[in-house]
């Protein structure tokens, strides 16, 4: 499920690091210690390039919350709906990371790139499909029960979304294999200079400044495009530089290749289709509490954005964890794949805690950060809004351990089971809300309650699949080595 300013400094967290692991090495030894120093290589950027999407996302919204609540709850529906068409195609492209990073713990260099390739031709092979679902998104928005007002605005940003949707699926296919190599920095460096680059162009179009005309919503849209493009080149430019064509051939691994083709397939497919399908699901969930009018869907939009700066970040450390697992099965370490994962998952439980305390006990100035601009029905939106927070800070440890859980499962292949359990809790979700809110008529913070209860459903499953042995038999590529 996807739902921040930067929550450290890169720099002064690698020092606190460094200092860190001198008086961990009196304490509990170097072995910790070295596997302390390989997650946060590898997690740490990838981190604060999670933490840059969570700014994107959070100025957007500020930036719009400025024009009125309908235009901050449009955004979310019309943003996420563009995400759940793209999802399919990002899961499948992004698999990349799990792949490379076994074929890189095996020492074959020349597969990784080899695997990129294949991850970038899915990427434009995508987007006709894209394009085609364009024209019935509307009816979409109508068929839920919004207004026509937030219906126009919902699509227009959505609409211009998508004709820019090839830049986050190449973002996440060059991403992963960055990713997978272990040069997260790379990310790191190309999400931010994405961003620096977004929220200005954002301002500017939103508002009008600059002698730009004031766009509004679409000027959010144009915006989030320049940034991802800026994102999208800088990959290239890092994928085809001299050391990379050197060490993986990046240059000359672009044929297409019809085994690496079925393997990405093969594995990315459970993938896609979990991330696809488990965002429709969270996508009729949004869409139906939007239905309960304007300031229950900008109480939900508040309360989501918030939890972007708990939840986007965790990303990065799944991902990491999806990398490192991946990369240790393919030295045939399984007990180092055990031991980086409950480590992920102890740095995952302290910033999850850190969130849990601020939006209990500073929940009202983060909810008025986002209704200072609304013209009339503040007052109706705040306590709900405030309500909504403090009840999402129940699930923050939830979402740690699926998130950090489910991204050991797929860097060790196991992404058919993670996709079914996955599945069915979100279109359990998608099931009893449809029910509840249309047929039982349940108030809007009950139906938030009952949301909180599958997150914690979620993290339940993903830390008892992990417990078991069976992800340990699978084997994602040929011949991986043996301890």
């Amino acid at each position: 499920m996807f739902r921040a300013s930067f929550p450290f400094h890169p720099f002064s967290v690698y020092s606190l690091i460094a200092y860190s692991e001198t008086m961990m090495e009196k304490t509990i030894g170097k072995n910790t210690v070295s596997e302390t120093r390989l997650l946060f290589s590898v997690a740490l950027p990838m981190i604060v390039s999670q933490a840059s999407d969570t700014v994107m996302l959070f100025a957007d919204r500020l930036f719009l919350s400025r024009l009125g609540k309908l235009h901050i709850a449009a955004s979310m529906s019309g943003g996420l709906t563009y995400f759940v068409y793209a999802a399919f195609f990002i899961g499948i492209a992004g698999y990349v990371n799990a792949i490379a990073a076994q074929y890189f713990g095996a020492g074959r260099k020349e597969e990784c790139s080899r695997s990129a390739a294949q991850a970038i031709y899915i990427c434009f092979f995508s987007i006709p499909f894209l394009l085609l679902l364009v024209p019935v998104t509307r009816l979409f928005f109508s068929s839920v029960g919004h207004g026509p007002e937030q219906v126009e605005l919902e699509f227009t940003y959505f609409r211009i979304l998508m004709m820019g949707g090839v830049f986050t699926l190449l973002r996440n296919a060059l991403g992963g294999f960055f990713i997978g190599i272990g040069r997260t920095r790379v990310v790191m460096l190309s999400n931010v200079i994405g961003m620096v680059v977004n929220i200005p162009f954002n301002y500017i179009f939103i508002f009008g400044k600059l002698g730009f005309p004031a766009m509004g919503i679409q000027g959010a849209a144009f915006g989030t495009i320049a940034g991802a493009a800026t994102t999208v080149i800088l990959l290239f430019i890092f994928y085809l530089s001299p050391s990379l064509r050197k060490e993986f051939g990046t240059h000359r691994n672009w044929r297409f290749d019809k085994r690496l083709s079925g393997k990405l397939l093969r594995f990315g497919f459970p993938a896609g289709a979990e991330m696809f399908l488990n965002m429709m699901a969270f996508n009729i969930f949004l869409q139906l509490m939007h239905s309960y009018g304007p300031d229950v869907a900008a109480s939900v939009t508040i309360a989501f954005n918030w939890d972007l700066v708990a939840f986007i970040p965790m990303i990065g450390m799944s991902v990491a964890t999806t990398s490192l697992v991946g990369r240790h099965i393919g030295q045939g370490d399984y007990s180092g794949a055990r031991s980086i994962t409950y480590m992920a998952l102890r740095y995952a439980y302290i910033y999850a805690g850190v969130m849990m305390c601020l939006f209990i006990f500073n929940t009202r100035p983060l909810v008025t950060m986002f209704t200072r601009g609304f013209t009339g029905g503040e007052a109706d939106v705040v306590p709900l809004a405030v309500t909504m927070l403090r009840l999402a800070a129940v699930y923050t440890l939830a979402d740690a351990t699926q998130l950090v859980f489910a991204g050991a499962l797929r860097g060790a292949g196991d992404t058919r089971w993670v996709m079914w359990i996955s599945v069915l809790i979100h279109w359990s979700l998608a099931v009893t809300s449809f029910l509840l809110i249309r047929y039982v008529n349940i108030s809007p913070v009950t139906m938030w309650t009952v949301f909180i209860g599958f997150i914690l459903s979620m993290g339940t499953a993903m830390f008892l699949r992990f417990r078991s042995p069976r992800w340990e038999s699978i084997h994602l590529i040929e011949n991986p080595v043996s301890r």
